[in-house]
């Protein structure tokens, strides 16, 4: 019997480009994309599911089959009446990307109410994944529902790995971010937080600080991200620096964080070590930044 990675959040429509008023519409979100370079990486004896909520409408039904032709596991998504996806647009600015959301209507934003819906597609998993937009985008009595959920899953034998990604837009202020990441840290056998996010609100005054601070708090095993820099993985016991290769060209940022996770935690689950498993992540991360959008096909994955 297949082994379960099980990916938890939001999915979203998106239109990119902007160029000459032109844009490409796709679907991602932060959980899905890491849930999508998973899939791809794992092998045969792993499936991927990916949990969420959708609306009746066509887009839904649309990004249903979606993850369903690409061999995410579409089961345990919940359908919700007169609710449709989250949208973003992506444009360029002042040599970046700068989005703008439309997600009032989102159905993920109610994945909670059907807690049983949750535990259930959450038992049995070998591995849960979950993000700090995961929780953020839950109403404040929800996200209590969520981590609960997890802990029940843990307890069963699940492992969980948290990305606190970080979105201050989503909170309500500085104060409630920091608790419910740290909260929904505290569940997590692995976070792998990015250390230019972590510094504004934590005080961290590098990614050791980081690294520690999640340590502090019961992780077992955090590998901290810094953008084009050195990546820094540790356990209680251990600190490993390895950096991505030199020479990547940069086309399109999007997602490359995710996809970072998605092959460092498959790596992990197919035995790699901490270093060996970070030097995989960068070197499809260094793929991913290289093509537009944040879903690579998985064929030109290394």
């Amino acid at each position: 019997m297949a082994r379960r990675f099980v990916s938890i959040g939001e999915c979203m429509l998106e239109m990119s480009g902007g160029e000459g008023g032109l844009y490409k519409f796709g679907f991602a979100g932060d959980t899905l994309n890491s849930a999508w370079y998973a899939n791809a990486l794992l092998g045969n004896d792993w499936s991927v599911d990916y949990v969420t909520a959708l609306g009746d409408d066509l887009y839904s039904g649309q990004m249903r089959a979606f993850l369903g032709q690409a061999g995410i596991g579409t089961g345990h998504i919940q359908t919700i009446e007169g609710k449709r996806p989250g949208l973003y647009l992506i444009h360029q600015a002042h040599g970046d990307r700068h989005f703008t959301y439309w997600r009032d209507t989102s159905a993920a934003k109610l994945m909670m109410e059907d807690r049983a819906s949750v535990e259930e597609a959450l038992m049995g998993a070998d591995l849960i994944y979950f993000s700090g937009i995961t929780v953020a985008i839950l109403a404040p009595r929800m996200r209590g529902r969520l981590l609960k959920a997890i802990v029940k899953a843990r307890d069963a034998g699940a492992r969980v790995a948290f990305d606190p990604n970080l979105r201050p837009a989503l909170w309500s202020g500085p104060r409630a971010m920091q608790a419910c990441i740290m909260a929904a840290a505290a569940v997590a056998d692995i976070v792998l937080p990015t250390h230019s996010d972590e510094a504004p609100l934590f005080g961290d005054a590098d990614p050791e600080a980081t690294a520690q601070r999640y340590l502090d708090a019961g992780v077992e095993e955090v590998v901290v991200k810094d953008g084009a820099k050195t990546a820094l993985g540790a356990t209680q016991g251990l600190r490993e620096m390895v950096a991505p290769k030199p020479g990547a060209k940069v086309v399109d940022a999007t997602g490359a964080g995710d996809s970072f996770n998605g092959a460092y935690l498959s790596a992990r689950l197919n035995g790699a070590d901490i270093a060996e498993a970070m030097a995989r992540a960068h070197q499809v991360a260094g793929v991913v930044i290289g093509h537009k959008g944040a879903l690579v096909d998985p064929a030109l994955l290394p």
